[in-house]
């Protein structure tokens, strides 16, 4: 990062320079920020190009299938001009070093790291491919690590560069030491030649070497055609996965999902880069931070005015506050990246214990859904769900359930991504429909979102954007609902499940199910069993008059029972907020309910059940 020569000030469509990033063979990078307030990365287009009409209509096509782009792992593509005089594409900042600088100063990545690249450089991969793109440039340098990841950047550039009129006839645009053996030798390419790059790349990081690089430029690519790849080095728990990208047949390498599959689960345990990585992605924050609370710099004043040295002074204080970035700067020409940095990785933000402590209700409140502004409903007594609609109403509303249970064998895929995760879908026999994404720390659960069978606003359209909403709410500034450690609404009911003292009132406990955050089904051999935690305004809990009031040890509780089901509830504490005005506070409910397998009293039971539930909850206000 440098600062800004006073020709280099003046506005890019409608983003101000604060500081140039890079510079290469295409054009200049600065970091801007836009009219929004958004921090971008602006890549200017070398001069050159835009003489040829040939590059911007390639650059157009590249810049529209660029924007389909979308996903976790690479660089959203916020706002262009092709027919500027010098043309520009814009993404979102992020700060982190490329891959390139980052093994310079660390050394090869370990395994547990290579296993993280290697599943999110597939699932950019995908997301590229998924737009009708090959990145024909993915090397090192666009490639770039941040605190929660990788990036793959500049994909559609190389595109829009071959056949420039600069350029010398059949000259292939690339770097040779990542390039495939076809794009090397000037055919036509598919999703495949990606692959191959993505294994050269991969051999780099592990290595700190490529596998094909020469001394000249020329017998790297002659290596690249025509010797076997150099993979010496390379752990052994990795090197079938690298070796499979390597294929000199495009035909035999995998796809961006078969490479994950290879990949298989993540230990999300310890850092996902070594510390000097850490430190490179820290001190770069830092050096961003300071250039946005500097002044920005004022483009230069035309001649009669002579500003020129208060701009030059601007640029001094600015030269000296970000002199760290000429040892470890961003990426040069390849700093084009996403997200802010106060944005929470999905695997850190989206968390069951996390969401335990969410107020769902105020997730999509005031949100704008199609014809329907959203309103949270007063009814909504889940902790960790929340119904919507017009005034709160129980027409067309959409129902958010925090951490609910996800089964994918009901659901497909939409096809699309938020935040890097995939939505899936199913839609109700009676209309309506439902999304949900899994969370990437436990798959079994996920955020969903479901309309009802009157979708008389057509809000399944409009599922997709609720999700984003929600999910980046969650990442950026979650609304934590203020209850104690004791609360009920943050217990895992499923370990209150106490199978011994079951077994010995039901028979041996023969599974033990999760129904959301809220409830624990279990099934044992002469019956079957619910325990859930929900909220109830304090007016009308207890006022059934089939329930019948009795008591668990010292607390009071009331019991009811019907068709062969016996349900105990008792309160569990009383919460500040209130439900509606009319209602009262809401009460934290504790309720089991036991049914046995034929005929017999089930209250009996169900009592047992409920007093061994109940000495496994934190205690609480009574």
């Amino acid at each position: 990062m440098k600062p800004l020569k006073p020709e280099q000030a003046h506005p890019i469509g409608h983003y101000r320079p604060l500081a140039l990033l890079g510079e290469g063979a295409m054009g200049q990078v600065f970091l801007c920020l836009g009219q929004d307030g958004r921090v971008a990365a602006v890549k200017q287009i070398h001069p050159s190009f835009s003489r040829d009409e040939g590059f911007r209509t390639r650059f157009t096509h590249e810049v529209q299938a660029s924007r389909r782009v979308s996903g976790a792992y690479t660089a959203a593509v916020m706002d262009a001009d092709p027919e500027a005089e010098a043309p520009w594409l814009a993404s979102v900042y992020v700060a982190g070093p490329s891959l390139r600088d980052a093994i310079d100063a660390a050394g090869p990545l370990p395994v547990s790291s290579m296993r993280r690249l290697i599943a999110g450089l597939a699932v950019a991969l995908s997301d590229v491919h998924r737009a009708g793109l090959i990145h024909r440039d993915l090397k090192p340098g666009n490639v770039l690590l941040t605190s929660d990841g990788p990036r793959v950047i500049d994909f559609g550039i190389a595109r829009a560069a071959e056949g420039a009129e600069f350029t010398s006839t059949g000259t292939v645009v690339g770097s040779p030491a990542y390039m495939s053996p076809e794009q090397a030798e000037g055919h036509d390419l598919t999703a495949a030649s990606d692959m191959f790059s993505l294994g050269a790349l991969l051999v780099m990081a592990a290595t700190g070497q490529g596998p094909f690089t020469g001394t000249t430029a020329a017998q790297t690519l002659y290596n690249v055609v025509h010797e076997p790849p150099t993979v010496d080095g390379v752990p052994a728990e990795i090197r079938p996965m690298i070796e499979a990208c390597l294929a000199r047949d495009p035909a035999a390498r995998p796809t961006p999902q078969q490479l994950l599959d290879m990949v298989g689960p993540l230990d999300r345990e310890g850092p996902m880069w070594p510390q000097a990585v850490q430190q490179l992605i820290q001190a770069q924050e830092a050096e961003v931070r300071t250039v946005l609370a500097l002044p920005p710099p004022e483009p230069p004043a035309p001649p009669a005015k002579r500003r020129w040295p208060a701009v030059t002074g601007i640029l001094a204080a600015l030269a000296g506050v970000i002199t760290l970035s000429l040892v470890q700067g961003l990426a040069p020409t390849e700093g084009i990246a996403i997200e802010p940095e106060t944005r929470e990785s999905p695997s850190e933000a989206l968390t069951v214990d996390r969401l335990r402590t969410i107020d769902a209700c105020q997730l999509l409140d005031g949100v704008e859904l199609g014809d329907l502004t959203l309103e949270a409903s007063p009814y909504s007594l889940s902790a960790h769900q929340c119904r919507f609609g017009e005034s709160g109403s129980y027409g067309s509303a959409v129902t958010l359930a925090l951490g609910a249970t996800v089964d994918p064998s009901r659901m497909v895929s939409t096809g699309e991504q938020v935040a890097g995760l995939d939505v899936l879908t199913s839609q109700h026999d009676i209309g309506g429909c439902t999304n949900a994404v899994a969370l990437p720390s436990d798959q079994q659960y996920g955020i969903e979102l479901s309309v009802m069978s009157d979708d008389e606003h057509g809000l399944c359209e409009h599922l997709n954007r609720a999700m984003d909403i929600v999910i980046d709410e969650l990442r950026v500034d979650p609304p934590v609902r203020d209850v104690p450690e004791n609360s009920a609404t943050r217990t895992d009911v499923c370990s209150l499940v106490d199978r011994e003292a079951i077994a010995e009132i039901a028979g041996v406990v023969q599974t033990v199910s999760p129904d959301g955050l809220d409830q624990c089904s279990w099934r044992s051999v002469r019956g079957h069993g619910l325990a859930q935690v929900t909220l109830a305004p304090e007016n009308t809990h207890g006022e059934d008059r089939d329930t019948e009031q009795i008591r668990l040890g010292d607390v009071p509780a009331q019991q009811r029972g019907m068709a062969g089901t016996c349900t105990v509830e008792w309160q569990h504490r009383t919460f500040e907020e209130q439900a509606d005005d009319s209602l009262g506070p809401l009460v934290e409910i504790v309720r089991v309910t036991y049914s046995p397998n034929g005929d017999g009293n089930a209250c009996r039971p169900a009592r047992a059940v409920a007093e061994a539930t109940l000495a496994e909850f934190p205690p609480a206000e009574r």
